[in-house]
């Protein structure tokens, strides 16, 4: 059984990264860079919202009887769209978050200030999307 206080917590923790994310990309660019602190926050804001979509996709999948789906990240995600949560444009978005959070675990050193930027400042309605398709299923569930 999905465990709703779980999914919740994660959902509430994916919101406080997005307001961060949120006040960091209406910064323009000069005033972005003119703080190294901002694309450092900007970084742990956007793994931490990153970490949080995988755990609850791993969550939704392992207790609902998809534990062989629920293990990588690529996997949750197409997870998440055979099981009907999510449709293909957001399983797509997800691929790509997936690939982008190992970027930023495992090969941080080769992320640069200016990709981080440009992340932050186009691409931040699919963790949106994602929110909105989780809170759509837990809608269903009652």
């Amino acid at each position: 059984m999905v465990n709703r206080e779980f999914i919740a917590q994660r959902l509430l923790f994916i919101d406080s990264f997005l307001r961060g994310l949120y006040e960091l990309s209406a910064l323009d660019r000069d005033s972005f860079f003119s703080d190294k602190r901002n694309p450092a926050a900007g970084e742990s804001f956007l793994r931490r919202a990153l970490e949080a979509i995988f755990d609850i996709g791993r969550h939704i999948l392992a207790k609902t009887g998809y534990k062989e789906m629920a293990g990588e990240y690529k996997a949750i995600a197409q997870g998440l769209k055979e099981i009907g949560i999510i449709d293909e444009e957001l399983r797509e978005k997800l691929f790509q978050m997936a690939g982008y959070r190992n970027r930023l675990v495992h090969l941080y050193n080769v992320v640069s200030d200016e990709e981080l930027y440009t992340v932050i400042s186009t691409s931040l309605k699919d963790i949106e999307d994602f929110v909105s398709s989780i809170k759509e299923y837990l809608a269903r569930l009652k």
